[in-house]
């Protein structure tokens, strides 16, 4: 029990324990199946190697149909691989120009899927393997026989072997970090409500805290593994929308005041907010239970999407622009008659314009709130419907409405990273040229074992070359380690076959459990002295076979670190930096044309405008490759540039500005055109709020790109809510003197650039230091203290 307890501070699900066991006892079955029972050494060396790629080298998550899927789908590929290398052998420079391809192909395909990027290792072995043993096509049929009897016995040892309970850490961590937050939600209605007392207060301070770290919970879970955690799967994919959605729920709750005096909108405010948190709690079951309950979601949506409309209603009948205005008549210039460019009739002081956009504050975070819950509920819908759709329809691969194919899914994805900044590209092109290179070294060099020159290479290759020169370093040291070892081992057995085959389960066991219970370097031990195992029993050559096994992976090393150097030389903070100014130029052009299109459709004089869509997929593309970038950061061994919270901060600055532009666009799609008046002025002041804020945001990404320094934040501006007032006044007031519905999403719209223009106060600092480093390109150590503003 004590080494349980050990274990699981290294290897908490037991995952590494459970492959380890299950290699250990299908790989020597299989192994002794091929060499002792058929006789013939290709299925057996097959065999072997398809054992371990399948059971040590990865790990699928999911229920357990969608394993056995992804495990059959696995044995598939790897047999398609098994034909094309052993095809490719019969040339070097084909064998050469294949690696390149395949490895380019395998490795980039993993941007579509988690599963096909977490698969990545498992299917270059399939094809490594036969295109660095040359031999005639003759061979095809005995090679395929040990690939596939493998592949169906991984299969089996999946389903049947210690099977692992269903992981869907995501899923549930979003279902929780939901549940909180509509309970904070409700909380926080109660106070205002009771008029925020001790206990009341107490209350909601401790469930908000509880929400924060749900939602910081998430996030680590979301960022924690080494893939994007999505998959072709539509509920894959709608699933992962949810995560920036609620990170920006969370910091709509924190902005939203809460301690202010009584407004006769008060009641709507807090409708809406009510009919949000139940929408919430109930996605939040659907999700966590998995039931069908489309119903009720979509039930509540309407409730929702009324208390909104009838919020935004009481909201316009309580906004008093200025006094009921007289347009004079043409030729009219009676001292004192009303001038509609002027905005005169109403107070202009600070305090009653301050007075004017304080009252539509609760409104339009509700709003904000509402627009976010929607969506979430909307994405936790198609989650649920695309997980209870029948086998059929995952069969012919019909989708819930509102969702698009798997194929453009991953045509879109795919298309985001065809990029030359992106990391995923950099990654997929320098490695398919280091396993290229591996495969032509080995081939000019003539070494023994050409198969581990291109499986030490494909082993060592890191992020950049520092890491790829420190995984070279333990690589080498490991297989010293397991040289010694399993020489020592060997030569204690000398020609006793039998003793080896009793060995062999061990060494597997340790060779797959030593990476995550001890090191990279314990790994290699392990595999060392599998491999001299494995040759000692099918030919019989002592402790040499140590030296050659030091020899060819000391050669993929090499090659390791030479492609690590010309392909990657920078590592993965420079590459962040880049993929932030990326992200946060597509963000800021996505935000500049949700507000021409927000503002456009109010004014019938206007031709009806299209959405941004092009700039919404450039945003989400820049955001994906990202998303990339910032795993790589966190994988990065050695001292971080910047401090990762830092790094959090601007990648979640990243999601809220496009998030914003999703929420304006919301806003303005239900309007309609009120009247032919001229709305110049109205729109003039939105245009010019955003066009400043914009500009911000693209110096930004500028300077983050290493052209100049970020600029000073934009403060609040008293004359600009001035302007906005004086143009509202003009332009968009009915004849009552009353504000419109017009009038209101435009403050609105006003309101969601300056919660923009806020998030300012948090970037700034960070994109500075991002700034600097990516302009230097040199090493900085982290800062005990921040750098002034």
């Amino acid at each position: 029990m004590s080494v349980l307890t050990w274990l699981r501070t290294r290897d908490a699900d037991l995952s590494a324990l459970r492959r380890a066991a299950r290699a250990a006892i299908v790989m020597p079955a299989l192994f002794a199946l091929g060499d002792k029972v058929i006789g013939n050494p290709t299925i057996a060396t097959f065999a072997s190697f398809g054992a371990l790629s399948g059971l040590l080298f990865v790990d699928f998550s999911g229920a357990m149909a969608q394993r056995l899927a992804a495990q059959a789908g696995l044995v598939a590929a790897g047999a398609a691989l098994v034909c094309v290398g052993t095809l490719a052998s019969q040339k070097a420079w084909l064998a050469v120009v294949a690696t390149l391809v395949v490895g380019f192909l395998v490795l980039f395909a993993g941007v579509v899927s988690s599963v096909l990027a977490s698969a990545s290792t498992a299917l270059l072995v399939a094809f490594v393997l036969p295109v660095t043993l040359p031999a005639p096509v003759s061979q095809l049929p005995d090679r395929l026989a040990g690939w596939l009897l493998a592949g169906a016995c991984t299969v089996l040892a999946v389903g049947v072997l210690w099977p692992a309970p269903r992981r869907e850490p995501l899923r549930l961590a979003t279902a929780q970090a939901c549940a909180l937050l509509a309970r904070r939600l409700r909380a926080e209605v109660d106070c205002v409500r009771g008029g925020f007392g001790p206990v009341g207060a107490a209350e909601y301070k401790a469930l908000a805290d509880e929400a924060r770290a749900a939602v910081a919970r998430l996030r680590t879970s979301f960022f924690g593994a080494p893939y994007r955690p999505t998959g072709l799967s539509t509920s894959a994919r709608t699933l992962v929308r949810l995560v920036d959605q609620i990170v920006w729920l969370d910091a709509i709750l924190e902005r939203m005041p809460l301690e202010q005096e009584p407004g006769p909108t008060d009641a709507v405010v807090c409708d809406v907010k009510i009919a949000a948190a139940v929408l919430l709690e109930h996605g939040a079951d659907t999700l966590e239970s998995v039931a069908d309950d489309a119903g009720r979601l979509e039930s509540d949506l309407r409730r929702l999407e009324e208390a909104r409309k009838a919020m935004e209603a009481a909201v316009t009948g309580d906004l008093p622009l200025h006094r009921p205005r007289r347009r004079p008549a043409a030729g009219d210039d009676t001292p004192g008659a009303p001038d509609a460019s002027s905005g005169d009739g109403g107070d202009d002081t600070p305090d009653a314009m301050a007075g004017i956009l304080g009252s539509l504050e609760p409104s339009f975070r509700a709003q904000e709130m509402s627009f976010a819950i929607s969506a979430m509920a909307t994405n936790i819908g198609l989650t649920v419907a695309a997980r209870r759709r029948s086998w059929w329809d995952h069969v012919i691969g019909r989708q819930p409405a509102g969702v698009s194919s798997p194929l453009a899914s991953a045509q879109e994805r795919a298309g985001a990273h065809v990029e030359p900044h992106s990391v995923w590209l950099h990654n997929s092109v320098r490695g398919a040229i280091a396993l290229a290179l591996a495969v032509l070294l080995a081939e000019s060099t003539g070494v023994q074992h050409s198969f581990w020159v291109v499986l030490g290479t494909l082993a060592v290759l890191r992020s950049n070359a520092l890491s790829t020169g420190q995984n070279a370093l333990r690589g080498l040291l490991g297989t010293g380690i397991g040289f010694i070892i399993g020489g020592g081992i060997v030569y204690a057995v000398g020609t006793h076959t039998t003793a080896l085959w009793v060995l062999l389960p061990f060494a597997v066991a340790f060779a797959g459990l030593a990476p995550a219970a001890f090191s990279f370097a314990a790994g290699q031990a392990g595999f060392t002295t599998v491999l001299l195992i494995l040759y000692n029993i099918i030919e019989p050559e002592g402790w040499r076979i140590g030296l050659v096994r030091v020899e060819d992976v000391a050669i993929g090393c090499a090659v390791s670190l030479v492609a690590g150097a010309l392909f990657w030389p920078r590592g993965a903070g420079p590459a962040l930096s880049q993929a932030l100014a990326d992200a946060f130029a597509d963000g800021a052009r996505y935000l500049r044309g949700a507000i021409e299109y927000g503002v456009a459709r109010c004014d019938a004089s206007l031709p009806s405008p299209a959405r941004p869509e092009d700039e919404r997929r450039r945003a989400a593309a820049a955001s994906r490759r990202l998303d990339d970038a910032f795993r790589g950061f966190l994988a990065e061994r050695g001292t971080k540039h910047i401090p990762l919270a830092d790094v959090t901060t601007l990648v979640t600055g990243v999601a809220a500005l496009r998030l914003t532009a999703d929420a304006i666009q919301d806003l303005w799609a239900r309007e309609t055109v009120l009247s032919d008046e001229d709305r110049t002025a109205a729109r003039g002041e939105i245009l010019w709020a955003g066009t400043l804020l914009v500009d911000w945001y693209e110096a930004t990404a500028r300077a983050l790109a290493g052209s100049g320094a970020v600029p000073e934040r934009i403060a609040h501006s008293a004359e600009s809510d001035r302007r906005l007032l004086d143009a509202v006044r003009r332009d968009l007031t009915s004849d009552d003197g009353r504000g419109t519905s017009t009038a209101v999403k435009m403050i609105w719209t006003f309101d969601h650039i300056d919660a923009a223009r806020r998030l300012q106060a948090a970037l700034l600092r960070p994109a500075r230091a991002a700034a600097g480093l990516h302009r230097t390109r040199r090493t900085l150590r982290p800062r005990t203290r921040p750098e002034p503003a």
